[in-house]
């Protein structure tokens, strides 16, 4: 009886710290702010233009090796020196991006919802992301 006892008490915590990781996961989801750009690959680079929550309009480089280039609200970034100053009106956020043979790869570090985000581009296409992946224009 004692065993029975037992093995109730515990599935019953572990479902009430399952439940409370996913409420965790929500609200975080919930706390992300808006920002969209436009990612464009192109034959020497790539070229991104923001939409919402950047300080930037249009950013545009070249990376050789497939080297990712970190890219907050204020443009380029490097992340070894980041920089402390936040503005109020700009959605504070931070990933990387890199020119595969495929496509982007853009590793989200803070702001976003996604941690990785993978997809095919073709040259001079269009592709909008925000802060919960790809969207439309």
């Amino acid at each position: 009886m004692k065993s029975k006892f037992t093995s109730t008490t515990l599935i019953a915590v572990l479902l009430l710290l399952a439940s409370n990781y996913l409420v965790a996961q929500d609200n975080k989801s919930t706390d992300l702010k808006e920002f969209k750009f436009v990612v464009v690959k192109t034959k020497s680079g790539l070229t991104l233009e923001g939409l919402k929550g950047c300080a930037w309009t249009e950013l545009s480089f070249s990376r050789k090796n497939h080297n990712p280039q970190a890219i907050d609200e204020y443009g380029m970034a490097d992340l070894k020196n980041l920089t402390n100053e936040k503005d109020l009106k700009l959605v504070d956020f931070l990933f990387t991006i890199e020119k595969t043979k495929d496509g982007i790869l853009l590793k989200g570090i803070e702001g976003t919802a996604w941690t990785r985000l993978s997809f095919s581009l073709s040259n001079n296409v269009k592709q909008a992301v925000n802060q919960y992946g790809m969207t439309d224009l």
